[in-house]
């Protein structure tokens, strides 16, 4: 077995397909399918991923593999050909598929190094002739040493040595140094003895090794001696003393102690729903199960109860929560009832903390991952059940290359393992909601809230009457006196503002001049701390300017509510109100979210104050009084799925109040309040929703009834965009059958991002058994325009974002 086929990341049309390379004979038994190798392509070396090793090729001559860049595969074989099926279902590349399922740091530039894990005389001889008392050694040393590449993997797997990555000089490894005797105890008396009375320090460190020959860890022992780093320097030098460095994971959880919680006893309901998933955990079979339950009807439990069953089993569990809901709340849940058998992956983790998980997780010193979207790739071999909470969040589908939907990879990865594929939502998508009714995927239904607490009352208050009567402020008359009870009481609100679509811009009241990014068509963000303009679309930022650009009048002012504004009119309304106040601003800091929260849930405020940050997954007995401000805002984009996203929100956002013994109150302040999204979510109706919404659907040809692809063609230029975008319709006229309908070309809803000019068609349809086919063939027609002409073609087959 002397050829291995490999993917080479060069990500173009030509390379995207495996290549042979001969194995040297070094290699051989060494490079196995999953790992990556460097490789000479062309004049350079380069990255590429082995797929597989065979003693078959077509070819005569071939060039050899270099090096292997991991001595233990970093993809297991499923993961060899999910990213094959990612890459034919979304149109990505190969080697970017594979890049998707690995962290950060294993795309980074890195020296490698071989690290000591066993004791010093543990060695057997030719690893003792490589490391000659070091602990680390740098992996060119390998290369340079007698010491075969099959030796090394041995001891790998032997557990003496280990290969460590460093990166761009950065560790990616945490390590801690320790002080150890470097000579035999008598020794040691010897030289202390020897050693001159004046060098107090030295003596002292020396007496302390002679009663405890054990190693320390150097910070403990400087300051146990009191003593310096300078002291300790001369008996290092001389080798009397020795260093050794231990590596620590860097976890975030580990300074917490988390009470470990024991299973609640399930209700009726609860056990009614839970039965057909272990069911099929026993069974080994593949269902992908439907868990509709109410805000706090317990959906968590299920979950939990099914994963122990799953590790009974001797199995694994992936558990995919939004990036917005992985709330230390949440992995509080987790990590106190299976403790350290738990990874947690999510962005607010720095990159070697990342690492560090997934590497816990390719050891298989864990058997569950809680994590956001990139977790569904975790290198499990042993699947027994993936759970996707709040399955109808967006933030599930990937926006960039690869646009793949965690969920189908979920149910991808179910198939292989034989195993149940949980989604778990209280106002689950449309498309699974009818997947569910047509018995594609089983559905579970939950529809009371755990003990029996009763859903909070929802009351619409129409702002345009508040208007009417002279209330210009941002809270109406009943909202304001509301809050003000319930601070008096001791009790505790949420305030949330749906933003999104609704920022706060500048506007001159004498001309109407909006102020807007030179770069992109959209108006600029005020921002009241740093009194400065931002794009939130290519960062660019300016001054805020005090009169008018284009009228030079000095009525020029923000509009619109930010989280800011309403913190300030609170502040004025109710003076001894304790606000805290989450958004992106003061979140930015890490563990800021984790902080802010714990304050809210110790009661140092009365109410907490966020975006969407807050609407999800968070569980405080004290609230008992939920807001909404501009509850409609969302409803006014030109995306077909407003009203969906509209009702899913207050859904949640309403379920934030009365979880616990205390009764709860929602009160949406709207503009609209007669639309049917804001008049179903306050009865909390979704299956009355769900008939209208799919009218409307269904009337004008949207998912489920119809499939979508958003195909969007960008370029500087603008009339090269449009000429662009106008053969491309006409080539899909031409090919696709009579009953796609193509709408387009127009310009995409934001037509300019960082100075580049975006123009959009969409296909609809039902069945086109070519569509991939002809989609791939038009990047081949372009590749040219793409690589020399600056031009960028994407195509999504599954559009969230429309803009």
């Amino acid at each position: 077995m002397n050829i291995a086929r490999v993917i080479v990341d060069v990500p173009t049309s030509q390379t995207n397909r495996p290549f042979d390379y001969k194995i040297p004979d070094s290699l051989i038994g060494v490079v196995a399918p999953g790992m990556r190798v460097i490789i000479p392509f062309g004049p350079r070396k380069i990255m590429g991923f082995v797929l597989e090793v065979t003693d078959q090729t077509s070819f005569t001559r071939l060039k050899k593999i270099q090096d292997v860049m991991d001595l233990t595969p970093v993809l297991t074989h499923e993961l060899i050909q999910l990213g094959r099926w990612i890459s034919e279902t979304t149109l990505c590349f190969y080697v970017s598929a594979y890049q998707a399922m690995l962290p950060q740091l294993l795309k980074a530039k890195y020296e490698k190094e071989l690290w000591l894990l066993a004791e010093h005389e543990d060695l057997t001889e030719d690893l003792e002739r490589l490391f000659g008392g070091r602990g680390v050694v740098p992996y060119e040393e390998i290369e340079a040493s007698s010491l075969s590449y099959s030796q090394i993997q041995k001891r790998i797997h032997e557990g003496l040595v280990e290969v460590h990555y460093k990166v761009k000089g950065k560790e990616t490894k945490k390590k801690e140094t320790y002080i150890v005797p470097g000579i035999p105890s008598h020794r040691l008396e010897e030289i202390y003895h020897d050693t001159p009375k004046q060098a107090k320090k030295q003596r002292l460190i020396l007496a302390f090794f002679i009663e405890y020959p054990d190693e320390i860890l150097q910070k403990k022992l400087l300051e146990e001696l009191k003593t310096t780093r300078a002291s300790l320097k001369p008996l290092l030098d001389k080798e009397i003393l020795k260093t050794v460095y231990k590596e620590v994971y860097r976890d975030p959880y580990q300074q917490r102690e988390y009470e470990r919680t024991t299973p609640f006893p399930l209700t009726e309901e609860q056990q009614e729903a839970i039965e057909p998933v272990l069911a099929s955990i026993e069974d080994k079979r593949h269902v992908p199960f439907l868990l509709h339950g109410v805000t706090g009807s317990g959906k968590t439990e299920v979950y939990l109860q099914s994963i122990q069953q799953v590790l009974d089993d001797g199995r694994e569990a992936i558990v995919l929560v939004p990036e917005i809901a992985l709330t230390p709340q949440m992995v509080e849940r987790f990590k106190g009832r299976f403790g350290s058998r738990v990874a947690v992956l999510h962005s607010a983790l720095s990159a070697g903390e990342k690492f560090d998980e997934w590497r816990k997780i390719q050891r298989k010193e864990v058997q569950v991952v809680v994590g956001a979207r990139s977790a569904i790739f975790a290198p499990f071999e042993n699947i027994g059940i993936i759970i996707i909470d709040e399955e109808h969040e967006s933030s599930y589908k990937q926006e960039d290359y690869p646009r793949y939907h965690a969920r189908d990879v979920a149910i991808e990865r179910g198939k292989y393992h034989h195993c149940p594929v949980v989604l778990g939502s209280a106002t689950p998508t449309l498309e699974s909601f009818a997947r569910a009714q047509k018995d594609v995927y089983k559905l579970l239904t939950l529809k009371k809230r755990m003990n029996n607490a009763s859903m909070p009352e929802v009351e619409l208050v129409d702002m345009r009457k508040e208007l009417h009567a002279g209330n210009r402020s941002m809270f109406s008359i009943q909202l304001r006196e509301k809050i003000e009870d319930r601070i008096q009481k001791g009790e505790q609100v949420v305030l949330f503002l749906n933003r999104r679509g609704y920022s706060t811009f500048v506007m001159c009241r004498d001309c109407g001049e909006v102020k807007e990014c030179p770069h992109c068509d959209i108006a600029l963000t005020y921002h009241r701390k740093a009194e400065r303009l931002k794009c939130h679309y290519c960062s660019h930022e300016e001054p805020m300017p005090t009169i008018c650009p284009s009228c030079e009048s000095d009525t020029i002012r923000y509009f619109g509510t930010g989280t800011q504004k309403v913190e300030e009119s609170l502040n004025q309304l109710i003076p001894d109100a304790r606000i805290i106040r989450m958004d992106v601003d003061t979140t930015r800091r890490k563990g800021a979210h984790e902080r802010l929260l714990t304050k809210f849930a110790d009661k140092e405020a009365d109410i907490l104050l966020g975006t969407q940050m807050i609407a999800k997954g968070l569980d405080f007995g004290n609230v008992t009084l939920v807001g909404v401000l501009a509850a409609d805002s969302l409803l006014h984009l030109p995306d077909f799925r407003s009203s969906e996203k509209t009702f899913q929100l207050l859904t949640q956002v309403s379920g934030r109040a009365g979880r616990h013994t205390l009764p709860g109150e929602v009160i949406v302040q709207s503009y609209t309040p007669e639309h049917y999204s804001i008049e179903m979510a306050s009865q909390y109706d979704f299956e009355s929703f769900y008939k209208k919404e799919m009218k409307m659907r269904k009337t004008f040809r949207y998912p489920p009834y119809y499939f979508l692809t958003l195909l969007t063609v960008s370029h500087p230029n603008h009339l090269y965009t449009m000429d662009v975008t106008q053969k491309i319709v006409q080539f899909l006229r031409d090919h696709l059958s009579d009953q796609a309908i193509i709408l387009g070309p127009t310009p995409s809803p934001l037509t300019r991002i960082k100075d580049r000019y975006r123009y959009q068609c969409m296909i609809k349809y039902r069945n086109e058994p070519t569509l991939h086919k002809v989609m791939n063939r038009l990047f081949q027609i372009y590749e040219d325009a793409i690589q020399q002409k600056d031009l960028q073609l994407t195509i999504d087959f599954q559009p969230y974002q429309l803009m």
